[in-house]
């Protein structure tokens, strides 16, 4: 496998922020979302098998919350599917952060998914696999990052149509952060205001919780490895 980097930090997003958890990022996505934060993610990283894996994982606890994600983590299912697998029968509650292009049928059923479609903003609206949504269950979450209000209506819509609120756990809306935000650690960072966002939702009656990243908060926005 190919990993850009294992540590232990606060979970800073979906219905588990603020939480304590293992990352595992993986190396190497094939989009290229406009507001990427993780760049550095597309090449390097080191090689290491799945038991060198889980032992990192081990060595930072022996149980608890733990992350996949990249990158995009499902470009290496053959390996990834398995290592779940064994880090669940350990114990693990495990998360996959995963951009909904790849497959999703071989993620272990316990896994709970964070699937991100993406909106016209992101400059990838469109490479959402529609066939994903047959794949979701009440644990999982669907993110939709969004720019302005264009990327907001798409994910209302998208939403509704699909019946989102009824077959998922969470479904996340949440503001992109600025490719190179500033040290402040505030929402001045963010392409689309939060307050407005709040008044959408809001006035829309949606049935969807506002996503912040809390890390960019608690640590200076641009830190990695947190």
């Amino acid at each position: 496998m190919q990993i850009i980097e294992i540590y232990r930090s606060i979970q800073g997003e979906s219905s588990f922020a603020g939480v304590p958890c293992i990352f595992v990022r993986l190396a190497t996505c094939n989009l290229r979302c406009v507001w990427c934060d993780s760049e550095y993610t597309f090449s390097g990283g080191k090689k290491l098998t799945a038991d060198e894996v889980e032992g990192e994982v081990l060595r930072l606890s022996s149980g608890g919350l733990l992350e996949f994600t990249g990158g995009e983590p499902m470009l290496q299912e053959r390996e990834l599917a398995p290592l779940m697998e064994r880090l669940l029968h350990r114990g693990f509650t495990l998360l996959l952060e995963t951009s909904g292009e790849r497959p999703l049928e071989r993620v272990p059923k316990a896994v709970h998914k964070i699937v991100d479609v993406k909106c016209p903003g992101s400059g990838e609206g469109g490479s959402f696999r529609m066939s994903n949504l047959e794949t979701l269950t009440p644990k999982d979450e669907v993110k939709f990052v969004l720019m302005d209000r264009n990327d907001y209506e798409f994910a209302r819509d998208f939403t509704r149509q699909h019946g989102l609120e009824e077959k998922v756990n969470s479904v996340i809306f949440s503001p992109a952060f600025r490719k190179i935000p500033s040290a402040e650690r505030d929402s001045t960072n963010c392409h689309l205001d939060p307050c407005c966002l709040a008044a959408w939702i809001l006035a829309d009656n949606l049935n969807v919780r506002l996503g912040l990243q809390i890390h960019k908060f608690i640590w200076e926005p641009a830190m990695k490895g947190v």
